[in-house]
């Protein structure tokens, strides 16, 4: 392969371990460390992959003289890996900020594309989305959250957020009561065993028996449809 820019940004499966590219793993192969958000989660794909590195930590909890300083040894001893724990780097996690502090510093960036949950779900939907936008996980108070769908309320934009299972039922009565009814889409699981989409509206949604609260979920919310 090529040689390696400083920082490689490598997409991580977002359920099936075969998500990974042959260039991910190639890339993970070669970097001389990983920057994680989680080792347990990451540590999993290193036994999978049959590799030992190590793994530095990146979260958002991770304070800016310590971000300054993994920048100074990604200078000494790039190429580094920098991987979230499903999907793309930098879309939603403190990566983003990593990116731009080394661009700062003269250092060159590239990236091993793959699994996005943002770009599956919106496939998955069957939504025409050419225009969307991707909101991440909502504020949890009902408040700040309806603040942040406020755009949206006459927008054709299809919405695009993530929730976690204990607050997805909150998070769509919040979405309804900002928006009004529409389209969904609720991806739970995605390449995974028991990945499950269900199509309904904001009005009606699945039941316990019906869709589980478990797991990871995407949600995609249809853009106010024009006549």
């Amino acid at each position: 392969m090529t040689e390696l820019a400083d920082l490689v940004l490598v997409s991580s499966p977002i359920g099936r371990l075969n998500d990974l590219s042959p260039q991910a793993h190639e890339v993970l192969e070669a970097a001389s460390f990983w920057i994680v958000e989680d080792t347990r989660v990451s540590g999993k794909l290193l036994k999978a992959l049959d590799l030992s590195r190590q793994m530095v930590v990146l979260n958002d909890h991770t304070p800016p003289h310590k971000k300054e300083a993994l920048v100074e040894r990604i200078k000494a001893e790039g190429p580094a890996a920098l991987l979230t724990d499903a999907g793309t780097p930098g879309i939603s996690d403190p990566g983003a900020e990593l990116v731009g502090l080394c661009r700062e510093a003269g250092l060159s960036v590239d990236s091993a594309p793959g699994a996005s949950a943002v770009t599956n779900a919106l496939a998955l939907s069957g939504f025409y989305a050419q225009r969307f936008a991707f909101v991440g996980f909502l504020p949890r108070k009902p408040g700040p959250a309806k603040k942040v769908l406020e755009p949206f309320v006459d927008s054709t934009f299809t919405v695009v957020l993530f929730e976690s299972p204990h607050r997805i039922d909150k998070t769509l009565a919040v979405c309804l009561d900002a928006l009004g009814d529409r389209r969904v889409a609720i991806c739970r699981e995605m390449t995974k065993m028991h990945q499950q989409i269900v199509n309904t509206t904001l009005s009606e949604l699945p039941s316990e028996s019906e869709m589980l609260r478990k797991g990871e979920f995407t949600i995609v919310i249809e853009g106010e449809r024009r006549a």
